[in-house]
């Protein structure tokens, strides 16, 4: 079964430094067709394990192979097609115009949509969200996107460390990810 893991909590700030390429081989010791995608912890991956044990077993090794602060990290598992499902799930036309709104996707980690939307705060004009059942998708204005209420208005909250963010062109290059062949 082919897998999208995204770490929560690595290389953000200078904090929890972990070389792809290291990860990389690290995880090729447990799981086949390993491939990251950019330095913020993209994994596709091959295994016949279940996405829950992925999960146990990538949370528990991490610190043992890195020197990153465990409590940090979190890590979301979903095979190919619930992967495929989330971004189905994008509001129409999500992603359309690059050139006037940034776009991001925030991916829910053991939390759900009812837990996220009470903490959700918009500037109107600035700020659009549609609250899916795995991710919530922003949309903000560009020329406008240091008025965005939302990531600062989700810093704090409980669900902040039960989300992970990713631009929806990173989203997009993880799923093209998906379809490449085995490399094994």
């Amino acid at each position: 079964m082919r897998y999208v893991v995204l770490l929560r909590g690595i290389n953000v700030g200078g904090r929890n430094t972990v070389s792809m390429a290291d990860l990389r081989v690290h995880l090729a010791a447990s799981f086949a067709n390993v491939r990251t995608y950019i330095q913020t912890g993209n994994i596709v991956l091959d295994t016949e394990a279940s996405a829950k044990d992925v999960a146990a077993h990538i949370e528990r090794e991490l610190p043992q192979a890195f020197t990153v602060d465990a409590e940090l990290i979190r890590v979301l598992v979903c095979d190919a097609a619930a992967f495929r499902t989330i971004l189905a799930d994008a509001p129409p036309r999500f992603g359309d115009q690059p050139d006037t709104y940034r776009y991001d996707v925030w991916f829910y980690l053991g939390t759900t949509r009812r837990d996220v939307e009470p903490h959700v705060s918009l500037n109107p004009g600035v700020d659009d969200v549609h609250a899916g059942e795995s991710a919530l998708y922003h949309r903000r204005l560009t020329a406008h996107a240091t008025r965005s209420r939302l990531a600062r208005h989700l810093l704090g909250t409980p669900v902040y460390e039960s989300l992970t963010v990713r631009n929806w062109r990173t989203t997009l290059a993880i799923a093209g990810m998906l379809d490449t062949p085995d490399t094994t």
